[in-house]
């Protein structure tokens, strides 16, 4: 008797805890284990190595964010990791003639515009964002290029180094204030504000929002717009944290981005995303390639090790859609 009623008690618990939502946990406890042993006399399992994690992986962080909240709409941007370039060589220059505010707005304004195109185009031409933003990808990294002359243009104002760089926030370093400011602004967004719930309904059900009175192509528009300014942003935190900016910056972080948010719960597909499995995500992927590194890893067999988590985090989603 007692076997037959416990069976239907144990099932709930099982189902709950095998949700993709738990995934990334699971695996960020798995991995820190498996490089705690065998990584030990490496100086991994310390707080040093942690922090410097942290800091390497803020940028990643803010555009796992901003990626988030298009893909909660249904749509993607690989136009990321070029906007990334454009905004810190922008600032670069920037800063070279005026003020660190007007630098930095300068920066952001580029991250709007690129968004509003990238968001007008798409939703005009009626045209996929994955050959929208590929194609304004191209036009970006070309236009970054250009204007830097393909030379690395530093940075020595003090303000700026401080408030995007190396400075500090009531003890804590100033790219891990960042990356929590951003992970509770994205997660006020998604979760606590009206805005939020129709990038959801717009990502998950188009139709039934548009009988809900939403204007689905402002929708979309505007979450493309701050993607691209949180791509904006992480350009100015590669850009203070290097004292400089070149147009290389951010060209090998879409994959690790893509990654981040995918193995963080979202669906690649709309109408579901995790803002903090996002932010986790980009940890675990900073985690893991510094694990890499440390083991003696090639950035080659790093790249190939980024590819194979985005298609397992993937095939675990179209699985989770197909039973769901």
């Amino acid at each position: 008797m007692s076997a037959i009623t416990s069976a239907p008690l144990r099932a709930p618990w099982k189902s709950r805890l095998l949700q993709r939502q738990y995934f990334i946990y699971y695996m960020f406890i798995l991995v820190l284990a498996a490089f705690s042993i065998f990584l030990h006399d490496t100086g991994f399992f310390s707080l040093a190595n942690f922090m410097n994690i942290v800091r390497q992986t803020a940028p990643i962080t803010l555009m796992a964010v901003g990626l988030s909240f298009a893909l909660a709409v249904g749509h993607i941007d690989l136009s990321i990791g070029a906007v990334v370039a454009l905004s810190a060589i922008v600032a670069a220059l920037l800063l070279q003639y005026t003020s660190v505010p007007l630098a930095v707005a300068g920066a952001l304004l580029s991250g709007v515009l690129v968004g509003l195109v990238n968001g007008v185009l798409i939703e005009r031409l009626r045209v996929s964002s994955l050959l929208v933003t590929l194609g304004t990808m191209g036009v970006i990294t070309g236009l970054a290029r250009q204007i830097s002359g393909l030379e690395s243009i530093p940075i020595i104002a003090p303000l700026f180094l401080m408030l995007f760089g190396a400075g500090e926030f009531l003890a804590l370093p100033g790219l891990l204030c960042w990356t929590l400011l951003f992970a509770l602004f994205g997660y006020l967004v998604m979760n606590k504000l009206v805005f939020g719930r129709h990038l959801l309904a717009v990502g998950g059900n188009p139709e039934a929002a548009r009988a809900m009175g939403i204007n689905i192509s402002k929708v979309r528009i505007q979450a493309l717009v701050l993607c691209s300014v949180c791509a904006a942003i992480a350009g100015l935190l590669y850009a203070g944290r290097l004292a400089g900016a070149r147009y290389t910056l951010g060209e090998a972080d879409l994959l690790t981005v893509i990654a981040a948010v995918a193995i963080g719960g979202a669906s690649l597909f709309g109408g579901r995303v995790s803002i903090i499995g996002a932010v986790i995500g980009s940890w675990l992927m900073g985690m893991i390639n510094n694990g890499l590194i440390l083991s003696g890893f090639s950035t080659d067999e790093q790249m190939i090790t980024r590819g194979v988590i985005l298609i397992s985090a993937v095939a675990i989603g179209a699985r989770e859609a197909r039973h769901g």
